[in-house]
């Protein structure tokens, strides 16, 4: 009968561990990562808030009619893939959008996801507490205009306007 090595033992409970650390995932707080489909690349929440965050910033700097026409622009700096910025003010009313320029000057507050139901005010709580994740269906036009969850990330840049960005993170389910 064979006997173990006193010093086997700690190196195969370190062979142990180190296979099933690859196994082990640490989660984000907030929303899970996402992804817009399976040809995309995955933005994650990091990314998401690190754009929201560099057109904040821009803004504070280059002032507010300056960052909504840069903002607009469809070729601008804040359009990157799948990514754009789009600026609100409090009372729900667009400000910049690079894709939708008719909306510009727009009330959004009667808006309706794609399900029915409003939800522009998720947005608007979310900036008045500084900023946040949203999520909400709605229509994507890349997919021809297939219901999917978008997850959206605001943060407020004075009392007077908030900005925001957003991808879409796979199929919605309808509400039960």
């Amino acid at each position: 009968m064979s006997r173990w090595s006193p010093a086997l033992v700690p190196s195969v409970l370190v062979a142990l561990l180190l296979l099933s650390a690859g196994c082990m995932q640490a989660h984000p707080a907030g929303p899970p990562a996402a992804v817009s489909g399976p040809e995309s690349a995955v933005i994650s929440n990091e990314t998401l808030v690190a754009f929201v965050d560099e057109a904040v910033r821009y803004a504070q700097v280059h002032g507010k009619e300056h960052a909504l026409a840069e903002f607009s622009n469809p070729n601008g700096s804040f359009v990157r893939g799948e990514l754009y910025i789009y600026a609100y003010d409090f009372d729900d009313v667009v400000l910049a959008h690079p894709f939708s320029p008719g909306l510009i000057g727009t009330n959004r507050t009667n808006e309706r996801d794609a399900y029915g139901n409003l939800y522009s005010y998720k947005f608007i709580n979310a900036a008045k507490n500084g900023s946040g994740f949203v999520r909400f269906p709605y229509s994507n036009p890349a997919r021809n205009g297939t219901i999917e969850e978008k997850l959206g990330y605001v943060k407020k840049v004075d009392d007077t306007w908030w900005l925001g960005s957003g991808i879409y993170t796979g199929p919605a389910r309808a509400p039960v």
